[in-house]
């Protein structure tokens, strides 16, 4: 029930309330490159956007609720 945030080859985070996943690949992952995460954050990339150019890949039922976050609010 959580959701895995992924920059390779940066890391990987565990976001979204849930269970904690431990072994394999979890249900919820969100993949993208450390250049398109900043531009996500600061808004000059949209979700939908990214989404629909394959600059982010989105897999499980979780993974919408880490979209309301972008852009990140400074």
């Amino acid at each position: 029930h959580s959701v895995e945030l992924r920059i390779p080859p940066y890391g990987a985070v565990q976001c979204v309330a849930g269970l904690n996943h431990r072994r394999g690949t979890p249900p919820n992952v969100i993949e993208l490159s450390p250049e398109d995460f900043l531009d996500l954050c600061l808004g000059e990339l949209g979700w939908d956007a990214a989404v629909v150019s394959g600059k982010l890949i989105a897999s499980g039922t979780l993974t919408d609720e880490l979209s309301q976050i972008f852009p990140l609010e400074l």
